[in-house]
This record gives C-alpha cells, sequence and structure tokens, in this order.
C-alpha cells in the first residue's frame, strides 16, 4: 500500500513538474473561474443580509387628524404595542415632523416658507414585528380605519421591489455559479488529457503488463486535485482581498444600502470554494483518463 502511494505521489509531482504550463495555465484558470464562483456566493449572502436588513426595518406611519383626541390617541397608541405583530412604536409629534420637512426641502425653501409646524399632522411611526409585506398592509389597512387617523403610509412597494430583486439576483447568481464550475471542469479536464495523451503509450504498456485501472488513474486525479486545490486556494484569496471594496460599492446604491458580508459567510465561502476546486479537479481528471484506459 505505501508503495503504491509513494508511486502515485511520485507520478503526480512529476506530471505537475513536466507540464509546468499546462499546470500554470490550468490553475490559473480555475482560480480566475472559481474567484467568480465565490465572488456570486459572497454577493448572494449580502443580498440575503441586506434583505433581512429591509425586512426587519420595514416601517410603516400613522398620520392622525389635526382634531384628534387625547383619548382616541390613547387608543391608538395602546391598539398598536398591544398588537403582536408590532416590534416598536415612536410617537413623532408637529414640531418633531416640520423638521424633518425643513430637512427634506431644505433646497426648496418657498415650501419651507409656506408650511408651518401647525398644518403637518402627528403620527406614529411603526416597526413591524414581521417581515411579510401582506401581513404589514393588512395592519395598516386595520389602523387606517380607525377614529382619529387621518391616513397611513407605508413602504410596501419598496419591499416588494427589493424582494423581487434579491430573488432574481439570487436566481442569475446560482446559474452563473453553476456555469462556470462546469467552465473550470472542462478546462481542467482539457489539461489532464493533454498531458495524457503525450503519454498514451506508456499507459498502453502498463496496462498490457497488468497495471489495474485505478493504478493509472490515481496520479493523474491526484494531478487534477492539486490543481483545484491551488486554483481555488488563490480564488479565494482574490476575493477576500476584493471583498471590502466591492462591498462598498454594492453598498452605495440605496436599494442595498447596508449591505455586508459577515466573516463566518465569508469562511464559508472559501471551504465551499476549496472543496469545488478539489471536486472539480479530481473529477474531470478522472474522466480524462477513462478514454485512455481502453487499450
Amino acid at each position: 500500500m505505501r508503495g503504491k502511494f509513494g508511486y502515485a505521489l511520485r507520478e503526480t509531482l512529476q506530471n505537475l513538474r513536466r507540464n509546468l504550463v499546462l499546470t500554470g495555465a490550468s490553475m490559473l484558470t480555475v482560480a480566475v473561474s472559481l474567484s467568480l464562483v465565490g465572488a456570486a456566493f459572497l454577493l448572494g449572502y449580502g443580498v440575503d443580509n441586506v434583505t433581512q436588513r429591509w425586512q426587519g426595518g420595514i416601517e410603516f406611519e400613522v398620520f392622525l387628524n389635526e382634531e384628534v383626541t387625547p383619548e382616541q390617541q390613547a387608543r391608538i397608541e395602546r391598539e398598536l404595542a398591544a398588537s403582536p405583530d408590532v416590534e416598536r412604536i415612536e410617537y413623532v409629534s408637529q414640531q418633531e415632523q416640520y423638521e424633518l420637512f425643513t430637512v427634506l426641502f431644505a433646497d426648496q425653501q418657498e415650501y419651507i416658507e409656506t408650511v408651518t409646524a401647525e398644518v403637518l399632522p402627528a403620527s406614529f411611526r411603526v416597526e413591524p414585528s414581521v417581515a411579510d409585506a401582506d401581513v404589514i398592509t393588512a395592519l395598516g389597512d386595520r389602523f387606517r380605519a380607525e377614529p382619529g387617523v387621518r391616513d397611513v403610509v407605508f413602504a410596501e412597494e419598496t419591499v416588494r421591489t427589493l424582494l423581487r430583486v434579491s430573488g432574481i439576483t439570487q436566481s442569475v447568481i446560482f446559474v452563473v455559479a453553476a456555469v462556470l464550475c462546469f467552465a473550470a471542469a472542462l478546462l481542467i479536464f482539457n489539461t489532464i488529457r493533454t498531458a495524457i495523451f503525450a503519454r498514451r503509450r506508456e499507459i498502453e504498456v502498463m496496462k498490457l503488463v497488468g497495471a489495474t485501472n485505478w493504478f493509472i488513474r490515481v496520479p493523474f486525479m491526484l494531478e487534477g486535485l492539486v490543481q483545484g486545490l491551488v486554483g481555488a486556494s488563490v480564488a479565494f484569496g482574490v476575493v477576500y482581498l476584493v471583498r471590502n471594496a466591492a462591498q462598498d460599492a454594492i453598498s452605495s446604491v440605496r436599494l442595498f444600502d447596508g449591505f455586508v458580508v459577515l466573516s463566518s459567510q465569508v469562511a464559508t465561502t472559501g471551504i465551499l470554494t476549496l472543496f469545488l476546486g478539489a471536486v472539480i479537479g479530481s473529477v474531470a481528471a478522472g474522466v480524462a483518463v477513462t478514454k485512455f484506459l481502453d487499450v
């Protein structure tokens, strides 16, 4: 057993040295391919995280009538606080609404000059405890009919748009990842096949003297495994280094504000990338050598 392992290891190292240009090209191609695969998975994690962030921070606002009575206001506040679908409520007075108005319309002085705090309605800002847009809509509609309520405004369309965009984005990401994995396997397959073709006479002789298929196949599979692992390691290093820059660039888009990828998710992506590189390299090499085993 030790002798067979030593033979496989020696053959693997010799094959890697014998085909330095092809080996280097294969590793580089695997690195590029799996860099994109790793980036796709990190982007998927980021989309999940930003979706959760938006879902957890959805607010709708219950605007009160100007003539709302203290009893009506107190009842609305009690019902909001008692609802199991409400996480947090915040009362915003007319003066606070006016201060926000002056910030939002700071570049339109004519609006600020014609609007006073008395014409702006007080409100309750509500943070739901659920992330379901339909539940939020039903909750808002319920309070819209309450006495003393002027209107209920919430981010239903923003939520639906975000969920739709994130769903489409993740679907595209996984399709691209699958295509890139196939491309990487095909490249390793062609590289190993070229190396095997140069040694086809030697393989024929080994078969004629009684060598088993696995005895011949294992060194080439180890060669593919090494190429896949090295390429995947380089890919993960590249993805890790560019993560912060890419994260800042994507989070500058308003819809993806707060885009972040956790360290644990980066580590998971690294392990997955290495696993994919190992599997792709060894399987592609094993398939490539099969054709030359029929003597």
